[in-house]
């Protein structure tokens, strides 16, 4: 046998051996996508009291104002059936950062009403979250990551949301807020620990 043919062997032979012991790291498939470069979320698995308690004054101010006769949806923007949990690791962030942005909307048009102090600090700690969420969600989607099944239907139904009144809007974002910050936000934060 010639001298190369020899060394391939052998190191072939060593690289089974050394992989069969695991003294060599063999990759193995990931149990969910690596996170994105820049995304760090974990740090929004909980907000701190003073935060959600900002969230409830701002809620409870727009209760005071709220009319039910004004809130006439044509549909349920965020039904209580729908959860991240039932959405790939992946594909939280891009929902969560899609709700985000229209509670972002909906809310920077309210600034300008009465409950405008009331909205300043909600919107500063949405305006944190959803800059840090952005890291997480792929900028371009790719053939794989393209929004299909649940997500695409939570993407539809978020797209279809902005065609309703700004009443049912405005009463449709209030109401969830405490949904989105301490069950969806905890979810996505949690990564693959949501289940």
């Amino acid at each position: 046998m010639a001298p190369g043919c020899t060394l391939v062997l052998v190191l072939m032979l060593m690289t089974v051996a050394l992989s069969r012991t695991g003294a060599v790291p063999v990759p193995s498939a990931p149990r969910a996508l690596p996170p994105a470069r820049g995304c760090h979320v974990a740090q929004f698995k909980s907000l701190s009291p003073q935060e959600l308690q900002a969230f409830k004054t701002a809620r409870d101010a727009f209760e005071d104002s709220f009319l039910p006769k004004d809130w006439d949806c044509s549909t349920h923007l965020f039904p209580r059936t729908r959860d991240l949990k039932h959405l790939q690791v992946w594909e939280r962030p891009v929902a969560l950062e899609a709700e985000l942005a229209l509670t972002l909307t909906v809310l920077e048009a309210m600034a300008n009403s009465s409950l405008g102090h009331s909205l300043e600090q909600p919107l500063l700690t949405l305006q944190n979250i959803h800059s840090k969420l952005q890291a997480c969600v792929p900028a371009q989607p790719t053939a794989s990551s393209r929004p299909r099944g649940r997500l695409h239907h939570w993407l539809h139904r978020l797209q279809e949301a902005r065609k309703e009144s700004q009443d049912c809007l405005k009463a449709s974002v209030m109401f969830n807020l405490l949904r989105l910050l301490t069950r969806d936000l905890k979810c996505v934060a949690s990564g693959d620990q949501c289940v």
